[in-house]
């Protein structure tokens, strides 16, 4: 009895699971997260250096973690990476799509590049991600997708037609697949973080990161773990009834 109170059961025991975007911010706590959970993480991301980096401190605390140089925007790229994946585990059980970039500018400021750019990797990554991973997932009879959208794909903001528009078609393409793969067996969900501490604030001035915190009923920014925590409830059997959802982590922020 005492034995099976303290053991602890890992829920991504066994599972294979590619985090895009891996490296940093939210999609180092997910792996982190998974890689406790028991899943052999995969990372998809262009940053070389700090995804062999994540590498070394994962397995010198015995986790399965791998690392592809990936650009997510890159169809074929993608495609050689996750046959190779398919190749040395024979599945991908968890997708979650969290690559993406900023590049703000207003509306009449903004650049050919910049709406290429952001379009290509918030948008065209997911798509050509989940393009890849789900008919292995198919023919596994079982799988789950998350994508990372944003609060602000809900109510739009100053200066981001680019990466407001492709948060916004990352939640219509969620709601597609949930309709397409669920009866699959694959549930397909989204998650809209809002006001999260990352290195990407770290720039802002003290007084602009205070007046967002006062926009939040819960008086703080979230956290890395805080989005982390969602996404590994909606990788888990936990969430078997969820499909086509989009859960806001925002703190009360859109209430």
């Amino acid at each position: 009895m005492s034995s099976f109170i303290n053991s602890h059961y890992q829920l991504l025991e066994g599972k294979v699971a590619i985090i895009t975007g891996g490296s940093n911010g939210i999609g180092k706590a997910t792996i982190e997260r998974f890689a406790k959970e028991g899943a052999t993480v995969v990372n998809f991301d262009i940053n070389v250096a700090k995804g062999e980096e994540l590498g070394i401190l994962l397995k010198e605390k015995g986790f399965k973690y791998h690392f592809y140089p990936v650009n997510t925007a890159d169809s074929e790229s993608v495609q050689k990476a996750v046959n190779d994946v398919i190749d040395q585990f024979g599945k991908v059980d968890i997708l979650v799509n969290n690559a993406g970039i900023l590049r703000d500018s207003s509306l009449l400021k903004m650049t050919d590049t910049q709406w290429s750019d952001v379009i290509d990797v918030n948008l065209t990554g997911v798509f050509n991600c989940t393009r890849w991973v789900a008919p292995h997932m198919v023919q596994n009879g079982s799988g789950k997708i998350v994508s990372v959208s944003s609060v602000v794909a809900l109510y739009g903001n100053f200066g981001q037609t680019n990466y407001t528009a492709a948060k916004a078609g990352v939640i219509a393409m969620t709601k597609t697949w949930a309709r397409e793969l669920g009866r699959k067996n694959i549930n397909v969900n989204a998650i809209a973080p809002g006001f999260i501490q990352t290195d990407i604030l770290n720039d802002m001035p003290t007084e602009v990161l205070q007046n967002m915190v006062e926009k939040v009923p819960l008086k703080r920014m979230g956290t890395v773990d805080d989005v982390a925590n969602v996404i590994f409830f909606l990788s888990s059997p936990e969430s078997d009834y969820i499909n086509g959802a989009v859960i806001s982590i925002d703190g009360g922020a859109t209430v």
